[in-house]
């Protein structure tokens, strides 16, 4: 036979079994909501960024950015100095200026956790070796102290994954860094403007050929209405 006591604690464990599943409903709506959300957010993204092997054409024709597996923090950076015009680009600055820090906030966070689940491109045994130029241009810049030694691990979430990125890509972002007074193209930074400007564009090019052939998490990934 059952207390009173004992009716009571069974009582009390059925109703807070059920406020833990309503409250796990809850959460599981919520989540649902957010990842809707999210993918409306990002449907002005995937135009571009959703398309392997989409090129723009501004300033000159180049592959749009891998961003799936970037740092969340980076590109809400990126897409902020967009909507605020320290970086300069026509196309992406009516996005951003579009954006609430909120949607930049969702966007981001959409993007770092995007392909996860699809496995990264087999990468060689070891990164190639740079050659003595190619390390002379590593050290001159001092690329390693930000991105991290296998430019794959940034020292803070607010830098970028590069390694792996396109090569055309890398090339035309780091030219803009080193561009001024230019009312649509450029990019204002404290520490990749004077970087930057250390090198001639035949040198950045070949630090973003070298970078591009190096294994990485970056990815684009095609959203389910733009795979074949």
């Amino acid at each position: 036979m059952k207390t009173p006591s004992m009716r009571f604690t069974s009582l009390a464990v059925i109703a807070l079994a059920a406020g833990l599943s309503t409250t796990a409903q809850a959460q599981n709506a919520a989540d649902a909501t957010d990842s809707a959300t999210a993918r409306q957010k990002v449907a002005m993204c995937i135009g571009c960024h959703g398309i392997t092997g989409y090129q723009a054409s501004f300033p000159e024709v180049h592959k749009v950015p891998k961003i799936s597996g970037q740092n969340a923090k980076y590109i809400a950076a990126a897409l902020t100095a967009y909507r605020k015009g320290e970086r300069k680009h026509p196309t992406m600055k009516g996005i951003a200026a579009s954006m609430s820090d909120q949607d930049i906030a969702d966007v981001a966070a959409f993007y770092e956790a995007s392909g996860k689940d699809i496995p990264s491109p087999a990468a060689p045994a070891a990164p190639a070796t740079p050659t003595a130029d190619i390390q002379a241009l590593l050290t001159k810049g001092n690329c390693m102290a930000c991105h991290g030694a296998d430019m794959n691990k940034p020292i803070d979430a607010s830098y970028p994954k590069i390694a792996g990125q396109h090569a055309d890509y890398l090339y035309v972002a780091l030219k803009a860094y080193q561009t001024e007074r230019n009312p649509q193209i450029g990019r204002a930074n404290a520490i990749m403007g004077p970087q930057a400007k250390l090198f001639t564009h035949t040198e950045l090019k070949q630090l973003a050929t070298y970078v591009a052939s190096l294994p990485g998490e970056l990815k684009t990934v095609p959203q389910p209405k733009l795979r074949r």
